[in-house]
C-alpha cells in the first residue's frame, strides 16, 4: 500500500472495520428481515446494494491485509496497485448504492425507507468507504484511464437484472425486476418517457447512471490528487 502514516493507518483500520462490521450486519438483518418486505428474505442477494456491500467488504478485508503486511517486493507492489483500482472501482460502486437509495429509491418508499438495515448498508457502508478511500488513495497513483473500469459493476448488474426480468425471476413477489428504473415492462419502455415513474426508459436511466459514475470518479481522483497536493506541502 502506499506509504501512509501510523495515524492514516489507525483512521484506515477503524473506517475498514466500520465497513466490514455494517455490511455484515445490515445483509444479515435485511436476509432474515422477511420475505414480503423491500429488500427482504434470501432474494436480498439479488440486489445491487447488497452485491455492492459484500463487495466492498471484502475489498477492506484485502485491504486490512495488505496495510498491516511487511515487505513489498515488485510482485507485492503490483498487487497494490491493482487493489487500490479494485478500491476506487468498489468504492464508487457502494457510491452509487448510497445515492441511488437517498435521492431515487427513499422518496418513493416513504417513512420505512432508512430502517436499520437499510441505514447501514444505504448509509454508513457508503460514507465509511468513501472516507477510507480519501484516507489511502491520496498519493497511490491511480490513473485517470482507470475511470472507467467503475462502470463494470453497474453494467454487469444491468445484464443480470436484464436476464432475471426475460427469465421471470422474481426480486420480491411478483415483481420481475429489482428496482424501478430497471422494469423494461414499464410504460416507458427501454426508450420512452412518462409523466409518473419511471419518468424515461430503462435504457434513459441506464446511460445516465453510467455518466454519472464516471462523473463521479474523475471528481473521486481529482480530489485524492488534491489532497496527495496538500499533504505534501506541509
Amino acid at each position: 500500500m502506499n506509504k501512509l502514516s501510523s495515524n492514516q493507518k489507525r483512521i484506515s483500520t477503524i473506517l475498514k472495520l466500520i465497513v466490514i462490521v455494517s455490511a455484515v450486519v445490515g445483509t444479515f438483518i435485511s436476509a432474515y428481515a422477511g420475505r414480503h418486505s423491500f429488500m427482504g428474505g434470501s432474494r436480498v442477494f439479488m440486489y445491487f446494494t447488497i452485491q455492492s456491500n459484500i463487495l466492498i467488504a471484502v475489498v477492506s478485508c484485502i485491504g486490512l491485509f495488505l496495510m498491516n503486511r511487511s515487505g513489498a517486493g515488485s510482485a507485492s507492489r503490483n498487487s497494490l496497485k491493482v487493489w487500490h483500482v479494485i478500491k476506487f472501482v468498489s468504492t464508487i460502486s457502494i457510491t452509487l448504492t448510497g445515492v441511488v437509495f437517498g435521492v431515487v429509491l427513499a422518496p418513493t418508499l416513504g417513512a420505512n425507507a432508512w430502517n436499520f438495515q437499510n441505514t447501514l448498508t444505504h448509509l454508513v457502508v457508503p460514507v465509511a468507504a468513501v472516507i477510507d478511500f480519501f484516507v489511502i488513495a491520496p498519493g497511490a497513483g491511480i490513473s485517470r484511464k482507470n475511470v472507467f473500469y467503475v462502470i463494470i459493476p453497474p453494467i454487469l448488474y444491468a445484464i443480470y437484472a436484464g436476464i432475471g426480468y426475460i427469465q421471470g425471476w422474481e426480486f420480491a413477489d411478483g415483481i420481475t425486476y429489482p428496482y424501478f428504473f430497471l422494469n423494461w415492462g414499464s410504460p416507458a419502455g427501454a426508450f420512452g418517457f412518462t409523466s409518473d415513474l419511471p419518468f424515461m426508459g430503462t435504457a434513459w436511466w441506464i446511460l445516465l447512471l453510467l455518466v454519472f459514475l464516471i462523473v463521479i470518479g474523475y471528481g473521486y481522483l481529482a480530489l485524492a490528487d488534491l489532497i496527495d497536493k496538500l499533504r505534501k506541502k506541509r
